[in-house]
């Protein structure tokens, strides 16, 4: 009998291992085939990387241009730098370096002159910095090029930021405020990290903003300190200009593309919920509602994102879980469409052109849901009289109204858990007695091996190999045959 229950529940645990072996194998993988989400809206979504651990930052670069597309990045909770490659929709993941703790900033830039080319430098809560490159025949080079102890690294500003001096210059932002300026030394791939100013707190995002050719530019940085700010290298350090100032923390912030003849425009995020745009007019910046939503609005980024356009568009993404675009006609109020729903809470959004079948740009994002997901127009939108597939399966969609049917089951079902565990906590036991003529089972207790009588609560604790039918015939039980 023991031997017996053994190899039955031995194939049990061997079949839960099976479908659990064969759910994994069957899990949809990005660098295999198209992976598409269920978007709230006419937009499409994709998966482009699934990992293990929140992704706090993502955004794309071109450290493999022999590969022609644009790459995608994420830096995740346990100091990895995923480099993303596409080939005809699929995205093959390269992991670079692990720190062992989240990475926070990366950027793309030509500032080692013992290397051919743009170099990526990220950077994170150990205060570490990384060099990396990608080798013609594949695989990077990873260097550890500089140490700030006692600091996190959160923000990383790149580019010619000092006409005046030779080569292009990278600043580093770190918790605490302090500014470090990052420089190669006349030893080989050997940089020094010299404290070059001080800002009131963290600096949580900054973009270069557009300027001329040999022009010292701005950049435009949102302080957890409630400020946005305005910053230019000088020789002796910042000089630094505040924007706006408000009692609340700011997050993100997003440039407008260049315009001709148009005012520098700037979008920025409250951790309250509001979004506002600043426009650069005369000598002062016009502040400008834009959004009243959800808590915690943790990406946004300008792009077109409108098939006209002179449509001004801009999507935001937070702690909502929910991505969202914000557009205006000229003379019209803004309006917000959601356009996908993460599994988790988001952090990050960046805007590419990664897919040359419609005339907008692609929205990526990333955040405590583990992944990376990209958001886009579908095929032939904006592209008048251009034919599309017709034979193209449907997109996944999810209605609103269908999203409020399932949030609302999941109510009543909690709401019924809970009475019933609620009654169970209050209802009293009760016991079933049976009588049956029996000796003394002795101080073995019940055991099928010897009969004393009181078969029947036996029978209640074990099941038999056979049994007696109906009509008091031998028939299998627990046995198969016989």
């Amino acid at each position: 009998m023991q031997a017996l229950r053994f190899i039955i529940v031995s194939l049990l645990c061997v079949s839960v291992f099976g479908q659990s072996l064969h759910s994994k194998k069957d899990t949809p993988d990005p660098a295999k085939a198209e992976v598409p989400l269920v978007s709230q809206s006419s937009w499409q979504a994709r998966l482009v990387y699934q990992g293990d651990a929140g992704i706090w930052t993502t955004g794309t670069t071109r450290c493999m241009p022999r590969l022609g597309a644009p790459d995608i990045f994420g830096l995740d909770d346990k100091g990895r730098c995923i480099i993303l490659t596409s080939y005809s929709g699929k995205w093959t993941p390269f992991q670079t370096i692990e720190d062992r703790a989240w990475l926070g900033a990366l950027v793309n830039i030509d500032l080692d002159p013992n290397r051919p080319g743009a170099e990526i430098y990220t950077g994170g809560k150990n205060g570490n910095l990384y060099q990396i490159q990608a080798r013609t025949l594949g695989g990077f080079d990873t260097n550890l090029i500089v140490r700030i102890p006692a600091e996190e690294i959160h923000t990383l500003v790149a580019g010619d930021l000092l006409p005046k001096r030779s080569g292009n210059e990278l600043l580093v932002f770190t918790r605490t405020g302090q500014v470090f300026d990052i420089r190669a030394t006349e030893k080989p791939s050997i940089f020094e990290a010299l404290h070059f100013d001080d800002m009131p707190g963290r600096i949580r995002q900054a973009v270069v903003l557009p300027h001329s050719q040999g022009q010292t530019p701005w950049i435009a940085g949102t302080g957890r300190f409630g400020q946005v700010v305005l910053m230019r290298m000088t020789a002796q350090g910042l000089e630094k200009t505040t924007i706006i100032e408000e009692p609340m923390g700011f997050g993100r912030l997003a440039a407008a593309r260049t315009r001709h003849g148009k005012n520098d425009v700037l979008y920025v995020t409250r951790d309250d919920g509001l979004i506002l745009r600043l426009e650069h007019v005369d000598a002062s910046w016009k502040r400008e509602i834009v959004y009243c939503g959800p808590q915690g609005a943790r990406g946004i980024v300008a792009g077109r994102f409108n098939e006209d356009p002179t449509v001004e568009t801009i999507a935001v993404f937070g702690y909502s879980k929910k991505v969202q675009l914000l557009s205006r006609k000229a003379g019209e109020p803004w309006r917000v469409e959601t356009l996908f729903v993460d599994v988790d809470k988001g952090h990050w959004l960046a805007v590419a052109e990664l897919d040359g079948r419609n005339t907008t740009d692609e929205i990526i994002g990333s955040g405590y849901g583990k992944r990376i997901f990209m958001l886009s127009r579908p095929p032939g939108y904006g592209l008048k009289g251009v034919p599309t597939d017709p034979d193209a399966a449907p997109e996944p969609k999810a209605k609103h109204k269908a999203i409020r049917a399932r949030q609302e089951i999941h109510r009543l079902k909690k709401r019924k858990h809970k009475k019933q565990k609620k009654h169970k906590k209050h209802k009293k036991e009760i016991s079933l007695r049976i009588g049956v003529d029996a000796g003394p089972l002795g101080a073995e207790g019940p055991t099928p091996l010897s009969y004393k009588g009181g078969f029947e609560t036996k029978t209640m604790i074990y099941e038999t190999l056979v049994r007696r039918d109906d009509e008091g015939r031998i028939v299998p039980a627990l046995a198969s045959s016989f």
